[in-house]
């Protein structure tokens, strides 16, 4: 038997460890590929594909990701399978093979695996990168099919990228088995443990750590984001760590003083096996606790931004198409004639339509720390109220010489001026005084050019001051709400045609907002999610190959319970409960993390964002528990058989 027959028997006969391992790698390859095709795509590179190059970016930055996430998860998996087979070499080194050989024959399971998983990955990228072209070209919105190649380049770029990267890992583990004596490696399964140690502070430190953290996310807002996000990511991470090695040792730890419990039925077993489970796989269920929740909260916000667009759009664009025109009566944008003409033309209906007129005014107000101009809108009581009642907002009452500063975005709840704050409103050659009794966030009104933001005064006094005011000195919002404005975009387009290209920022679509704002969440999101299942599937391999790692120590153990009388039902039963904690622990870990992640996300939107947010995680959930199903059949399989020996 030369070294490629014993490679290629070792890797049948520890096919259970490789199979996980050998699909993830594929998974990798697969994604890695598909990428690699749309950016080294004939069209992308000589620009035929209009809007592609940004999502071509994205496709690089995931590539790399794709690649970093796949060494270290390489690495690890290379480490675990070393571990498992240490008394093997210990065999094979007593019987007289070197160090070299067995180097040699690791070095021949290695690469023959990356060939298979390297070819296969490439095979099902080719084959379904037809699919993800159609899913690609229906988000572009081109108006051609993106065409069905395999360059060249993605070919040799995967291929020799992954092969590199796990020669280079091959390589890297090689050297542990020079170092390694053959007592070590025969041993290396025997090594009495001892008993976990846990230090109370530190475990009270974890608490605390995730409590402050959870606390700060639910507090969040837009303006705090910035201040909250590294310390509640630092803490989590640090809280995370302490709860895995030095909490989870003190709650069982409690646990096995509760006497009706630890004595019920096989819970003795249980929970003393835990401790040592726990323990010894505590920085693993920490990686994987905070990789779920990184996926869990980067999926549910591209989610919730996709699901929550059409909210956010009304909230920001309140009229279908809205424009400002500087002077009373002019019509320098556009007619509004000619704009409803040409609505009627496109058979778009019109639901209702608004006139604002107003003043702008300048006052100084405190940013930042620095008092800088800023630009208000005089408007009536009346006229807001108006609208407001339409939305159902809420509406004002205002007094002479008052004021209600009305800001346009509901999600900033910073207050711009002190309460009862005296501001001096400046006109061209006079000056008006107001108290500002009052400020709202969530305007009726849309946020146009330069007077985005209202001063709502009482309508006696808002008439007078219109009255002395001259009309090229005012302006005037007009907006029309259509029925069917989701389906406006080519009536939106004919009427951007009619504006003059210097007055086109005074011109705003809701539609064209939302289409652009739908069609990046939804490209994100189609591109996200392979990565998303890319990090579920290693995170579960990871946890399946450490059962594996210590699958031999388990067969000894429940083979003695098998002789003293423990049934084979109470053996599933408790290996049912092991798995189950070791699988599911980390997962509702992490969903707890993004919960609160979540949360903070729903703060800064002031938007109710939890059933989108409940879609992802029951997602998780369903899948995570098919994986648990099918590790717990093998793993159950595997400690049957050893303890009926």
């Amino acid at each position: 038997m030369n070294f490629r027959q014993l490679a290629l028997k070792n890797i049948r006969g520890n096919w259970h460890q490789y199979g996980a391992f050998f699909w993830s790698s594929v998974f990798s390859v697969m994604i890695f590929y598909m990428y690699s095709s749309f950016i080294f795509h004939p069209d992308v590179i000589n620009g035929k594909m209009p809007g592609a190059s940004q999502i071509r970016e994205i496709m690089i930055v995931c590539d790399y990701v794709i690649m970093i996430f796949s060494f270290f998860f390489i690495l690890y998996s290379m480490s675990a399978f070393f571990k498992s087979r240490k008394k093997e070499f210990g065999l094979l080194t007593l019987f007289g093979m070197t160090k070299g050989q067995i180097r040699w024959m690791v070095l021949y399971e290695n690469v023959i695996i990356s060939i298979l998983a390297i070819s296969a990955g490439i095979g099902i990228g080719a084959l379904f990168s037809k699919l993800f072209f159609m899913g690609l070209t229906q988000l572009l919105k081109v108006d051609s099919p993106i065409a069905f190649v395999i360059p060249l380049p993605a070919l040799l770029f995967t291929a020799a990228g992954f092969f590199l990267l796990f020669l280079s890992i091959t390589l890297l583990t090689l050297v542990k088995v020079g170092r390694s004596q053959i007592i070590d490696l025969l041993k290396a399964s025997k090594q009495p443990k001892k008993p976990p140690v846990y230090s109370i502070w530190l475990a009270l430190l974890a608490f605390c750590c995730l409590g402050a953290a959870y606390y700060m996310a639910y507090q969040v807002t837009i303006r705090s984001f910035i201040v909250y996000f590294m310390p509640v990511v630092f803490l989590t991470v640090l809280g995370t760590y302490f709860l895995y090695t030095q909490g989870s040792v003190f709650i069982l730890g409690r646990l096995q003083k509760n006497k009706s419990f630890y004595y019920k039925q096989t819970n003795l077993l249980t929970v003393a096996q835990l401790v040592f489970k726990l323990k010894d796989n505590a920085r693993l269920l920490f990686m994987v606790s905070i990789l779920s929740a990184v996926v869990l909260s980067a999926s549910g916000t591209v989610y919730v931004f996709l699901k929550d667009t059409r909210n956010q759009i009304l909230e920001h664009y309140p009229q279908s198409i809205t424009f400002t025109e500087v002077g009373l009566n002019s019509h320098r944008v556009i007619d509004p004639e000619i704009l409803k003409r040409t609505l009627k033309q496109e058979n778009q209906e019109i639901e209702y339509e608004i006139r604002l007129a107003g003043i702008p005014v300048t006052t100084d107000v405190l940013r930042f720390g620095k008092v800088v101009e800023d630009t208000l809108f005089l408007v009536s009581e009346e006229d807001y109220n108006v609208q407001a009642k339409r939305m159902n907002k809420q509406e004002l009452s205002v007094d002479p010489g008052n004021a209600a500063y009305v800001f346009p975005y509901k999600e900033n709840n910073d207050k711009i001026f002190k309460e009862d704050e005296q501001i001096q409103a400046r006109l061209k050659g006079k000056t008006e005084s107001f108290v500002v009794r009052q400020q709202l966030n969530g305007s009726p009104y849309p946020a146009q050019y330069e007077i985005s933001n209202l001063l709502v005064m009482d309508k006696d006094a808002h008439k007078k001051l219109m009255s002395e005011t001259p009309d090229e000195e005012k302006s005037v919002i007009y907006g029309y709400e259509l029925k069917n404005w989701e389906s406006s975009l080519g009536a939106v387009k004919k009427l951007k045609a009619l504006v003059p290209e210097s007055k086109e920022f005074n011109f705003t679509a809701r539609v064209e907002q939302y289409q652009e704002t739908k069609q990046l969440m939804s490209l994100t999101l189609f591109i996200g999610i392979f990565i998303s299942f890319l990090f579920f599937i290693a995170s579960g391999s990871m946890i399946y190959f450490k059962l594996f790692t210590e699958i031999e120590e388990d067969q000894e153990q429940f083979r003695a319970l098998n002789r003293i009388g423990m049934s084979d039902e109470e053996m599933k039963r408790t290996i049912s409960k092991q798995v189950g904690i070791i699988f599911f622990l980390p997962m509702l870990v992490g969903i707890l993390h993004t919960v609160f992640a979540m949360k903070a996300l729903g703060n800064i939107l002031v938007s109710d964002i939890w059933s989108y947010a409940a879609v992802v995680l029951l997602i998780f959930v369903v899948m995570q528990t098919v994986y648990y199903l099918a590790a717990r059949r093998s793993y159950i399989k595997r400690i049957l058989q050893g303890a009926a020996q």
